[in-house]
């Protein structure tokens, strides 16, 4: 394979702006905003997209994104996240987020994706972006010198075609939990009408982390924080190998709520791991769904985030009393109940199955880029997995 500049690749690499007058120009809807949270690697979180007032989308015509882009984090830790842009809607880019837009010479733009999310690539990427200064960043003549190994245009496509099947299910996975959970929660919302009102704290254990990212080992589990919450394992993630309280263990399944910062709550799939202080692990009581607390926790969380960001610290966060707050638990019949336990464990399933299908494609690519295997080899390992 040819190794090429990316200046020679794309037809135009430039970071985005910032608006003026910042978050007050955000608006319910309108253009997005895509910021360096919403571009993680081979896909765009639209959860939390921002949306821009007409003016100001107007004003930042300039980092308008068109379908086919490349979208690549450039600072802080999230620096080398890339994905395709594929949305149908008109969007604007932060001053965080570089848009790569490839020229004839890329057959399809999603090789100049699995080109930058190559192990190898994005690690010449991180030191890169560390040279010479305090906080990680690639400026644009970084970017436009930068060289990634191309191959002709058939192997292109083939590449993308092999790996994009794993993409493929991969989507289809998430959809099947989205709907799952949907389900669930319409399950729960339609018993919860007019169902007596309880304290929340009174369904579940709501257990807290530990101070356990000190003195970390580099080996064992993960720990758990609210960036593994939200986003999932990266280059930041700490491991540690210490014997920690059951109560403090998440496995498969289990419910975990961050209490400050971004107050979510979200179902751990990944393998066992540490929670760290700031989130809790919900234990339902005797008697109660695992389920149906989930559900009757999501419905506190608007809430909750009002609560912490009324208190004047860098982080907001609530107290354990608020956890008293009065929520609507309804009975559910056996049959219903068995429902909800199934469809829980169905998002489950997918979420599982995604994280091995991710590990094949991871596996895959760096050997199809580097060409020890060619792509027939790769497409019999897919067919065995999807």
């Amino acid at each position: 394979m040819r190794r090429i500049r990316l200046g020679d690749l794309c037809s135009k690499i430039g970071s985005g702006a910032t608006p003026r007058g910042g978050k007050s120009v955000y608006v319910e809807n309108g253009p997005d905003f895509v910021r360096s949270q919403n571009v993680l690697d081979l896909s765009i979180e639209t959860d939390g997209m921002a949306h821009l007032d007409e003016e100001s989308a107007r004003q930042l015509d300039g980092v308008s994104v068109a379908s086919g882009d490349v979208l690549l984090n450039i600072t802080g830790e999230s620096v080398g996240r890339v994905s395709v842009w594929r949305r149908n809607v008109e969007a604007r880019v932060s001053q965080h987020v570089a848009i790569l837009r490839p020229d004839t010479k890329v057959t399809v733009p999603e090789y100049l994706q699995y080109a930058l999310y190559d192990p190898a690539v994005k690690s010449r990427l991180h030191v890169l972006s560390s040279a010479g200064a305090s906080r990680r960043a690639l400026t644009k003549s970084m970017l436009e010198q930068f060289e990634i190994a191309i191959p002709g245009a058939s192997e292109q496509q083939a590449i993308v075609d092999v790996l994009g099947a794993l993409g493929d299910k991969i989507a289809v996975n998430r959809e099947v939990v989205d709907a799952s959970d949907s389900l669930r929660r319409e399950l729960w919302c339609a018993t919860a009408e007019g169902a007596p009102s309880v304290a929340l704290s009174s369904l579940a254990q709501f257990v807290n982390g530990g101070a356990y990212t000190k003195d970390a080992s580099g080996t064992g589990r993960v720990v758990i924080r609210i960036a593994e919450l939200n986003s999932g394992i990266g280059a930041s993630t700490i491991y540690n190998e210490l014997d920690v309280p059951e109560t403090q263990i998440a496995r498969p399944g289990d419910l975990l709520m961050a209490w400050s910062g971004s107050l979510t709550a979200a179902r751990w799939y990944r393998d066992d791991a540490i929670v760290n202080q700031h989130i809790f692990k919900v234990i339902p009581k005797a008697g109660n769904s695992l389920w149906s607390v989930a559900c009757a926790l999501e419905t506190k969380l608007e809430a909750f985030r009002a609560i912490a960001q009324g208190k004047a610290t860098t982080m907001g966060h609530i107290k354990r009393g608020d956890l008293d707050a009065p929520v609507a638990w309804p009975q559910f019949d056996p049959t219903a109940d068995k429902l909800g336990s199934a469809l829980w464990e169905r998002a489950l399933s997918a979420e599982q199955e995604n994280l091995r299908l991710a590990a094949t494609r991871d596996e895959l690519l760096p050997l199809l880029m580097s060409g020890k295997i060619t792509v027939k080899d790769a497409e019999k390992t897919v067919e065995e997995v999807v």
